[in-house]
């Protein structure tokens, strides 16, 4: 049954994360700015502080709730993840003080669906307590994330795996305690056969990083970027290490995509409705040319829109999170491909609005506005390019369409009609109006 309602009991863990979100986690964003602070398991005084905020969300039972039950997870499904994802995209912190900080969280899964014994002894259960965090390593330099075009590759030799070649964008590479690698193992098959996935010990010889990439809103040349360029030379790994099977890696990609993307999503749900909160807030609170910011019928304009545009793209990202609980397993493809494409083009004009009503305030980084601009294109392209999924749409709507029968549409108000009259043509004329 649809419904546009929360139960209860679940309505009120959403109340208290609210509130928990604002009171504890966003002022973390503060005390810790850098992207990479939530993954510094390094970092004495930042863990001090969040540790504690941890067992609370422990104690509320709402920690790494991403996780089904088959997983050691509540098993919430993708609608109750999406309501709690909107309050957590508030927050910088706020994953990592819930235990959903990613890629963390789609590597725990796969780890989870595909890992060894020993490797989720190793790894996963570490990395569901919050104590390390992990790496995905797919994208290359010369390819970005399309994997017909990856060349770093993997063969066996005797009882070992051998990795070469480069990975770009590589999260949290230089604080990971593991990685999740990409590579090709068999060139000549289809491109969704020819790569597998390893998980590789970040300790393991080879590994080099060539530098750390930082995002528009870290500084430039300071080798603390979240992001490694990385070079793997001859890296050597047990036969265990490949997660699936060879030539299973697109398959095991696609196993943690699917309701990160809903996540994703619904965090951006979340920050949007930050910025219109400010929005809001400066309209009532500031004056120009003798009147409130608030009685000037462009910010008005620009209010309405920004609510609109939201509230179109949740009920979207909602109805995609229920179709994943509710229907058959790739029933959401395309609606999940819509949201990745409208979830940039929201974002960027709420937050583009946000900035510009808050004037040389919003330019500068004194609000959290300047990190949610730099954000901007990086919506667009993760999970990969927004022009990938809207062909993707695209060739959903066409490939069952039909060309029209005759020379003209099938929806010609000219045809329509004679066939209306010819199909009533006896009451018609009775009538005297054929």
């Amino acid at each position: 049954m649809w419904g546009f309602s929360t139960e209860p009991e679940f309505q009120a863990k959403l109340d208290w994360m609210k509130h928990f979100v604002k009171d504890e986690c966003e002022p973390l964003d503060l005390l810790f700015p850098h992207n990479g602070d939530p993954y510094d398991t390094g970092n004495a005084t930042a863990r001090a502080i969040l540790r504690p905020l941890q067992e609370e969300v422990k104690r509320q039972g709402l920690w790494a709730c991403h996780l089904g039950q088959h997983l050691g997870g509540p098993g919430y499904g993708q609608l109750k993840l999406g309501l709690m994802n909107e309050i957590l995209g508030r927050s910088y912190w706020a994953p990592t003080v819930f235990g959903t900080a990613a890629p963390d969280t789609g590597n725990a899964e796969i780890l989870a669906m595909f890992g060894t014994d020993q490797q989720k002894a190793r790894y996963l259960q570490p990395l569901m307590d919050g104590e390390i965090v992990s790496c995905f390593s797919m994208t290359e330099p010369q390819a970005g994330s399309d994997p017909k075009e990856f060349v770093c590759r993997a063969w066996r030799d005797g009882d070992e795996w051998v990795i070469d070649g480069e990975k770009w964008f590589s999260s949290n590479a230089r604080l990971a305690s593991f990685l999740i690698v990409m590579a090709v193992t068999d060139p000549g098959a289809s491109a969704y056969n020819r790569m597998s996935m390893f998980v590789v010990p970040a300790d393991t010889p080879g590994i080099n990083i060539v530098r750390n990439v930082g995002t528009l809103d870290e500084p430039f040349d300071d080798d603390r970027g979240t992001h490694g360029y990385i070079r793997y030379e001859q890296v050597r790994v047990p036969l265990d290490a490949i997660l699936g099977g060879p030539g299973e890696g697109f398959k095991v990609a696609q196993a943690r995509l699917g309701g990160g993307r809903i996540h994703h999503a619904m965090r951006t749900v979340g920050q949007c409705s930050r910025a219109i909160e400010m929005m809001v807030e400066r309209a009532v609170s500031r004056r120009t040319q003798g009147r409130l910011l608030s009685e000037h019928e462009f910010v008005q304009g620009m209010i309405a829109d920004s609510i609109i545009e939201l509230e179109q793209f949740r009920l979207m990202v909602l109805k995609t999170a229920w179709m994943i609980d509710n229907e058959p397993h790739g029933a959401a493809r395309t609606h999940i491909a819509m949201c990745k494409v409208a979830m940039a083009k929201v974002y960027h004009d709420i937050v583009q609005r946000a900035i510009q009503l808050h004037g040389s305030l919003g330019a500068s980084n004194e609000t959290p506005l300047a990190r949610m601009w730099a954000l901007v294109p990086s919506l667009a392209l993760a999970d990969g390019p927004t022009e990938v999924h809207r062909i993707q749409i695209a060739k959903s709507a066409l490939k069952d369409a039909q060309p029209a029968p005759g020379l003209f549409p099938t929806d010609h108000n000219v045809t329509r009609r004679d066939a209306a009259r010819r199909r009533h043509a006896d009451v018609l004329v009775a009538a005297g109006a054929a």
